[in-house]
């Protein structure tokens, strides 16, 4: 199963720098850490190398992960993105009906979301509920506390 995340250059530069840098200098160095816990003895009683080797799988999964990621990537040209509906790369700004908060959002793929930066993740239950909805809908979103009301009052692209 593949799913087809779009990135801007900059969020796939990322990732494939990421990637560079767990293959290039940490695998290597895990293999390392392997080697020298080895060395010391006996492995059935060796914590050290039985956390190496634990290390080493974490860093594996890792490094698959992203292979997938990266090879399912799509670069978006965001020139050529419909302004008139919120889709990935859309900063939108909404008003929770629920507190009459208004908040600005950019909507972007899983690995590039940071809550700190208001960029939230399109596969987020937020994400999805604002996805195709034009300035004037109203996005019911069911949240872990409920259902909230969100209005989209503005659409751009920054």
């Amino acid at each position: 199963m593949s799913n087809v995340s779009y990135y801007t250059e900059e969020g796939l530069k990322k990732l494939k720098d990421e990637l560079k840098q767990l293959k290039d200098v940490d695998r290597p160095a895990a293999s390392q850490a392997i080697a020298e816990a080895r060395d010391k003895g006996d492995l059935s009683e060796n914590a050290e190398y039985d956390a190496a080797k634990e290390a080493q799988g974490m860093l594996e999964m890792r490094i698959s992960k992203l292979e997938a990621i990266v090879s399912n990537a799509r670069i978006i040209d965001e020139n050529t993105l419909d302004l008139s509906k919120a889709l990935i790369h859309s900063t939108v700004k909404i008003k929770n009906h629920n507190n009459n908060m208004v908040m600005n959002y950019k909507l972007v793929a899983q690995s590039e979301a940071d809550l700190s930066k208001g960029h939230i993740s399109v596969d987020s239950p937020i994400g999805q509920g604002l996805l195709g909805k034009e300035v004037g809908d109203v996005a019911e979103v069911t949240v872990p506390v409920g259902t909230i009301k969100l209005e989209i009052l503005e659409i751009s692209r920054d």
